[in-house]
């Protein structure tokens, strides 16, 4: 229901913004508008069929993995931590194990890795949200449609894993150092901790607002301490990659995600062989699963970048930026952040958008810049929580996100915010 008003409200804002257009001289918005509405059609059906290679791989390789007992030994392994921040998850399900791959990949940067693996838990969460629902039907009396709308409403569990991949909690964000060096940053690595720091305040953020919606209890002696351990992980990291120089730092980020990743597969596989798999017949039959999906996310997609690029179109942005500018000049605070908040901005809503005012910041201003650093900043903090709402609960038929969209957000601002005050006090 959510989703439905903010797809709404983008078309409405734009027929205002380009009726303010037309009065100071841009007659050519509306085609403008009209132009955008194609090009991400045509966009959102590239991202889905370039999406089906990788999802059919990563599918594939999770089924090895299914068949081969690997996911239910993650999940076993990770069940104390999980079934407290997912208590609608039956200890030891292999919905858990989904989960860790997701969010494992995410924190390695390995954005082609991680949408499969998400895909996959969405749905193993979604066969038990359907379990559940006609068990509760059955007990209760309800019609085949009061449960067929409950199985299109999102689950608490569902809900709490998407939070966290809006957080977007990445610990080597190498495609923004690689992005900082072409644009001829003195030192591209400088802005590393920063993210690091931002995006861990954005998922830990995430993590207390779903918490408090579902009532999760996050004074365990079990939570205290993981979220604890995570604290003095993170500050380990920091402290360890900020000695290194950037040759190696770049080196052995990109070799140890690298590993990790080929690992993973080999594992899957030579589980399989010692369980007596047929391994070929296992990737094959998740492969088709990952074509299915694929196909299934494209309404979904185009649906949100068509509403995004008309807003952009519009000239909707430039006007919120400027209209900020002037509140906080009249505030009397400091502007410098303005010049970088586009990126923040379309952040949530587009990830390719969200680079692009990155770059276009670091061009106009320079890489070195306080703008310039700042959007690196918030191009690492969060992660797109609109298209990620819409391809994971799309790609299981959910229309109904309860406080998805909510706790989404409240993540990005928290990130927003930590983005801000670590750039003042880095580069400030």
């Amino acid at each position: 229901m959510v989703l439905n008003y903010i797809w709404i409200a983008f078309f409405l804002l734009a027929a205002v913004c380009a009726i303010i257009q037309c009065f100071i001289g841009n007659t050519g918005v509306f085609a403008d508008i009209v132009g955008s509405t194609f090009d991400n059609a045509k966009t959102a059906f590239e991202i889905s069929i370039g999406l089906t290679g990788v999802l059919s791989l990563w599918m594939g390789i999770m089924k090895i993995g299914e068949k081969g007992g690997m996911v239910n030994v993650l999940s076993r392994v990770l069940s104390p931590l999980f079934t407290r921040l997912f208590p609608g998850i039956p200890k030891g399900h292999p919905a858990m194990g989904h989960i860790f791959m997701n969010i494992a990949a995410n924190m390695l940067g390995l954005d082609n890795a991680a949408t499969p693996l998400g895909l996959k838990a969405m749905e193993s969460m979604q066969d038990l949200n359907k379990e559940r629902n006609e068990a509760l039907g059955k007990k209760y009396g309800w019609s085949a449609e009061q449960v067929a709308k409950l199985n299109e409403t999102a689950s608490n569990p569902m809900i709490m894993f998407l939070v966290l991949n809006t957080s977007g909690l990445t610990i080597i964000p190498v495609s923004i150092m690689v992005y900082r060096a072409q644009m001829g940053a003195a030192q591209p690595t400088d802005i590393f901790v920063p993210i690091l720091l931002a995006t861990f305040v954005a998922t830990l953020a995430g993590i207390i607002v779903t918490s408090i919606y579902q009532r999760i209890n996050l004074l365990h002696p079990m939570l205290i301490g993981v979220l604890g351990g995570m604290c003095f992980l993170v500050a380990a990291m920091i402290w360890g990659f900020s000695q290194m120089e950037k040759e190696t730092m770049d080196m052995i980020s990109t070799l140890l995600a690298n590993i990790i990743l080929f690992g993973v597969m080999l594992t899957f596989i030579i589980a399989g062989m010692v369980k007596k798999v047929n391994v070929y017949e296992s990737f094959i039959e998740g492969a088709k699963d990952g074509f299915t999906t694929a196909v299934r996310v494209i309404p979904y997609l185009v649906a949100i970048l068509i509403a995004i690029g008309v807003f952009r179109a519009s000239g909707g942005m430039d006007i919120l930026i400027r209209g900020i500018n002037w509140l906080v000049e009249l505030c009397g605070g400091n502007t410098d952040f303005v010049s970088a908040l586009p990126t923040a901005l379309m952040k949530p809503l587009s990830g390719s958008g969200a680079r692009g005012m990155m770059v276009d910041t670091m061009t106009t201003y320079g890489a070195d810049s306080f703008a310039g650093r700042l959007a690196c900043i918030f191009q690492g903090s969060t992660d797109t929580t609109f298209y990620i709402l819409a391809v994971y609960f799309g790609s299981v038929g959910i229309r109904h996100t309860r406080h998805a969209v909510t706790c989404g957000l409240l993540a990005d601002l928290a990130g927003i915010l930590a983005a801000i005050a670590v750039a003042y006090f880095f580069f400030g």
